[in-house]
């Protein structure tokens, strides 16, 4: 790993959530992710599962957590499964976590040899009465793939018929929106980086650059301050292809007097960042260009206003929509008439911003958390308005990711990037 060590009294902290939320007598198992097939030997670079992350801080594959408050060794409440390494994996993969270091990482005393995972695990299932299997109910997920915890599931419930089940994800949903200091310190760094990628693309950007030129910027950034790279597949739109909400090609050349859509962010140890900024990729707005970007950015600062404790996210995208509608009326893309007779299924404003304003992020980019309670203290979400203008060859988004305070406005982990359009055209042309 490139990363820093996060202190692991965060996964104690996060392991002691999880477990008040347990049933009596129940005990809880997360398996890391696979390592997926290309083709022949090749393989997909290693990405942690985050849940196993976010219980233990331990970053290697074929690791497997248990968790069982009510064991009655006590030793066994919280174990840590970790691949046996030897001199053999060491020369041709690297070192593998010692048992030491992984109690270092995770904070959990009991760490035994994967190889010894099926002799212990039936000898506390003769304990428990209850497995928590740790399923993916997030709400854009559309998973097709077997999964290493979808295999461990199905084994699970053959060789156990007797006992019952429950599922994790209904407690994660709801710890793992509201984050730790140590955790907003991390994606407080994944926001630097990106700020970092963003400064190196504006001494960059100009008519005749391709825009996957303009990725390889960010990724050289990323990774020279100690990041994977990409916390997602970046968006690098120029022109009419910012009209196309995920579009990720990146092979057209950015032209004189386009605008340039660019939705990346740094990971920086498995926590993300997500910024989207709207560049002329000449430096300089056309009066039209700018009056749009100004709209833009009067929703997105109205609308971090609303990210206060207590508010509900269906009454939130709501308030949004009035404004950008009054938006639209204002740059005339709208008009009363449209207004009036919308459908409120799908107001007349999402003709030209028909996504959402905000999610939750954190260790995944479209991250766990609860959407149908009221919002807490210390969730972080993303704001991104956005008006897409085919019939102009333009759209335009921008997006910052915010801290929810106890009181006032929410903490802008991006604030040190440039936003204003002045300052853009300044630091374009400087």
């Amino acid at each position: 790993m490139r990363y820093d060590l996060i202190p692991n009294t965060l996964f104690k902290k996060n392991r002691k959530k999880f477990m008040v939320g347990m049933k009596p007598k129940s005990l809880a198992i997360f398996n890391s992710n696979d390592i997926y097939p290309v083709s022949a030997d090749s393989t997909i670079p290693f990405r942690q599962h985050r849940d196993i992350f976010y219980l233990s801080g331990a970053d290697q594959e074929e690791t497997i957590l248990l968790l069982f408050p009510d064991a009655m060794d006590k030793k066994h409440r919280e174990i840590l499964f970790v691949r046996e390494t030897n001199d053999h994996i060491a020369v041709w993969e690297g070192a593998k976590l010692t048992k030491e270091q992984a109690t270092a990482v995770s904070g959990i005393d009991t760490v035994y040899w994967l190889s010894d995972f099926n002799k212990v695990f039936f000898d506390l299932m003769t304990e428990a009465d209850t497995v928590f299997f740790n399923t993916n109910e997030h709400y854009r997920q559309a998973v097709e793939t077997q999964t290493r915890e979808d295999r461990f599931i199905e084994k699970c419930k053959k060789d156990f018929p007797a006992h019952q089940w429950a599922k994790s994800n209904p407690i994660l949903q709801q710890i793992r929106g509201v984050k730790e200091p140590e955790e907003v310190e991390v994606m407080q760094q994944a926001c630097t980086i990106t700020e970092r990628g963003f400064r190196r693309v504006l001494n960059f950007l100009r008519p005749g650059v391709w825009e996957y030129e303009v990725e390889a910027e960010y990724l050289h950034e990323f990774i020279r301050n100690r990041s994977k790279g990409f916390a997602y597949t970046p968006i690098i739109a120029s022109g009419n292809n910012a009209n196309v909400l995920h579009y990720i090609e990146n092979n057209q050349q950015c032209r004189d007097g386009d605008l340039v859509l660019m939705d990346v962010g740094a990971e920086y140890a498995n926590y993300s960042s997500d910024m989207t900024r709207t560049l002329p990729v000449n430096g300089k707005f056309t009066k039209r260009q700018r009056a749009v970007y100004d709209a833009v950015l009067r929703v997105k600062d109205a609308a971090t206003q609303m990210l206060v404790p207590g508010t509900l996210w269906k009454e939130y995208h709501k308030e949004v929509g009035k404004i950008m509608t009054s938006e639209l009326l204002g740059l005339g893309l709208l008009d009363k008439a449209e207004v009036q007779s919308e459908n409120p299924d799908w107001p007349a404003y999402k003709k030209y911003f028909m996504h959402g304003t905000s999610h939750h992020i954190g260790l995944d980019t479209h991250d766990y958390g609860a959407l149908k309670t009221p919002m807490q203290p210390n969730m972080v979400f993303t704001v991104e308005p956005g008006i897409y203008i085919p019939e102009e060859g333009f759209g335009i988004r921008l997006e910052d990711d915010v801290v929810i305070q106890e009181t006032g406005a929410p903490q802008n982990l991006m604030q040190n990037i440039p936003i204003e359009a002045e300052e853009i055209e300044e630091l374009m042309n400087g």
